[in-house]
């Protein structure tokens, strides 16, 4: 591999770090809305499969780690991962431990890094002699996968009810486009769906916005005021493994090591599980609180590399909600990467790995350094600067082009479709891992009912 490369890399690592280290502070960034169609757009830029890889794991650390900063600092959530640790971290907040609180979460995100890349890598290579036979039932595994996930959320029957509409809706609109000659018969209109279900709930609530009955009954706030501890106890380079006590420690390996081993279920639900299982015993509130931001920040770490990791190097389809979610454009996104022809079978297992150890490592180093120090202070400068709106702006924009690439003016009203539809699921409980399998499932659920 010449330095030419290898430089292209560092940078791309350089470039994810320091984007998602902002974007991951500013409240209600969703990890899928916010990753994919960087990926997405990287890729079909034409930009060399492993610098793109690079650049995707040291956007999803630098995304994990500074998501959870909002809730310590400030009781908002960035990301939809970091909403699990709100009310644990309201707990230490009360009780003035909101500095112990930043240093516990991106200590259990260092944990959950360190365990699960070592673990995924084990496990992928442990799945690579069985990948021909599990890519031949992906179509049922899927719809399986959608059932299994239903069955987990909490409005289990309704997610039920919904899978074959869903499907069909999809599909319909793809026999649409081909019965009216929007793209040649046969060709699978994918991205510009996935990226519909992705901004599924901001189109909902800005549509919301032009119901007038619905805009007069929105309640009306005053401008919150946010009060931060400006005191910096921090000094040198901080060790996860000093902030962290034993019991954390361990606690936090051993969901890390679950996180991986259950990739293909929906990472929000695998983090509230196993974190509140693994915290339940401890009776003393602080320490509860304390042990469960551990454990769910270092599963929510552990989970999305293992979700990733493990299908691009055993199976290369997107079997599990991370790689149906932010890491899908390194699975599928035409007419670069197909399911025949993605990452997994242009990269050796080799160059992932360097990938990801250098995306991994400079997020995690450089991050990780800039959050314990500096929390407080990059918190107020994105709250401050820094629009929600404006982030989410940009990035509907760039599904709103993308869709258009992908078939033309007519797909931008289908996309809208698909975002309300989504939007609106969404709000009902049922979360993206459900509605992605379906995406994927829909071909076959409809061949099921065609003579």
């Amino acid at each position: 591999m010449d330095i030419g490369l290898i430089t292209q890399m560092v940078l791309a690592a350089f470039m994810g770090t320091f984007l998602y280290t902002i974007i991951g502070i500013v409240p209600g960034t969703d990890e899928t809305a916010v990753i994919a169609p960087v990926t997405l757009a990287l890729v079909l830029s034409g930009m060399e499969p492993i610098v793109v890889l690079t650049f995707f794991m040291a956007a999803v650390i630098a995304h994990k780690l500074t998501d959870s900063v909002p809730v310590a600092v400030a009781g908002v959530p960035g990301g939809v991962m970091a909403t699990p640790m709100v009310e644990h971290s309201m707990v230490l907040k009360t009780h003035g431990y909101s500095d112990m609180t930043i240093r516990k979460m991106i200590s259990g995100s260092v944990i959950g890094t360190l365990v699960s890349v070592p673990a995924s890598l084990l496990l992928a290579s442990l799945l690579i002699p069985l990948a021909n036979a599990i890519k031949s039932y992906a179509n049922p595994i899927f719809f399986i996968g959608a059932i299994v996930l239903s069955l987990l959320s909490k409005n289990r029957w309704l997610a039920l009810v919904i899978i074959f509409p869903f499907a069909f809706l999809i599909q319909g609109l793809r026999y649409l486009y081909w019965g009216i000659g929007v793209v040649p018969e046969g060709t699978n209109v994918f991205t510009s769906f996935f990226l519909g279900i992705t901004i599924g709930p901001v189109v909902v609530t800005l549509l919301d916005l032009l119901n007038k009955e619905k805009r007069t009954s929105l309640v009306r706030h005053e401008s919150k005021v946010l009060r931060f501890n400006q005191t910096n106890p921090f000094k040198g380079f901080p060790n996860p493994f000093k902030i962290l006590t034993k019991r954390e420690l361990l606690y936090s390996s051993l969901a890390s090591i679950l996180g991986s081993i259950t990739f293909i279920f929906s990472a929000v639900g695998t983090t509230v599980l196993i974190g509140e299982l693994f915290s339940k015993r401890e009776k003393e509130p602080v320490k509860k609180a304390s042990l469960a931001i551990s454990c769910m920040e270092a599963l929510a770490n552990a989970t999305y590399i293992s979700g990733t990791l493990i299908p691009l190097i055993a199976l290369g389809i997107p079997l599990s909600s991370v790689a149906l979610g932010p890491a899908q454009p390194l699975f599928n996104a035409p007419p670069v990467f197909t399911q025949d022809h993605n990452m997994h079978h242009i990269l050796s297992f080799g160059e992932i790995t360097l990938a990801i150890v250098i995306g991994i490592g400079i997020s995690l180093f450089i991050t990780y350094y800039l959050v314990v120090k500096y929390s407080t202070q990059i918190t107020a400068f994105v709250f401050k600067w820094i629009p929600h709106e404006a982030i989410l702006g940009l990035f509907v924009a760039l599904v709103v082009l993308l869709a258009y690439m992908d078939a033309g003016w007519m797909n931008i009203a289908g996309v809208l479709l698909v975002s309300l539809v989504a939007g609106t699921l969404h709000r009902w409980g049922i979360n993206f891992g459900i509605q992605f399998m379906i995406l994927y499932s829909a071909p076959w659920i409809t061949s099921l009912f065609i003579r």
